[in-house]
């Protein structure tokens, strides 16, 4: 497995090599030919001229309590609005090649000290019944269950933690286990909250915004920015 820091150094040299024809730059039927597409397998894209950052996905639940508003597909969908066709560690690269640099994550110990980061807007995109084509902020789709209105508060790019297995030295992004944008706080989120958010069942904060976001299945994309 490349670890994380080549696959960094390989995503922002591909960045920086000026747009142009360039044979097999885009895999047939890609559906952004315009943009960098960073893997033949996952869908991420990088607009360097916008400093964007494209991620294909899937409405994974419509309501219900969340602890996150994205994670990978195949992790934890049972409690994300989106399922992203695309790994943390992927998308963590990407970041980086649009001039986002992570903070730090959220600690507990000895006390609450909130994740750190350049803040970074998370827009969602998707066709709706009709062939029209939407798009919004994504926290309109995260309700508040204390105030009954839409998160206010940004995002930021606290960066996740490595782990390094001491068997075999196989190093580990761990967002990558499904923490790739966070509502409740986790030390291993990439995208977290720089609020105190519980990750208790019994006092989740959030909760997917019924009537707002679309139904399980749809396809969308998520599009980072930042602030």
């Amino acid at each position: 497995m490349r670890t994380i820091r080549c696959l960094i150094l390989s995503v922002i040299a591909l960045v920086a090599v000026p747009a142009g024809p360039a044979p097999g730059a885009a895999e047939p039927g890609d559906r952004h030919p315009d943009l960098k597409r960073l893997s033949p397998t996952e869908e991420v894209w990088v607009d360097p001229g916008q400093k964007e950052v494209v991620v294909g996905g899937r409405i994974a639940i419509d309501r219900g309590s969340i602890e996150f508003f994205a994670c990978s597909e195949g992790t934890k969908e049972h409690e994300s609005i989106v399922a992203t066709k695309a790994s943390a560690r992927l998308v963590h690269a990407a970041l980086l090649a649009i001039g986002l640099e992570p903070g730090t994550p959220v600690s507990f110990d000895p006390e609450y000290v909130a994740a750190t980061g350049p803040r970074v807007l998370v827009r969602v995109r998707w066709t709706e019944a009709d062939g029209r084509s939407t798009s919004v902020d994504g926290r309109e789709w995260v309700r508040n269950t204390r105030t009954g209105a839409a998160l206010d508060t940004d995002w930021v790019f606290a960066g996740s933690s490595f782990w390094t297995d001491p068997a075999d030295g196989t190093e580990y992004y761990q967002a990558d286990g499904g923490d790739l944008i966070c509502v409740s706080n986790f030390p291993t989120a990439m995208l977290d909250l720089p609020v105190e958010s519980s990750q208790s069942n019994e006092a989740l904060l959030f909760e997917a915004f019924a009537g707002r976001v679309p139904p399980r299945g749809t396809a969308v994309e998520l599009i980072f920015s930042g602030r």
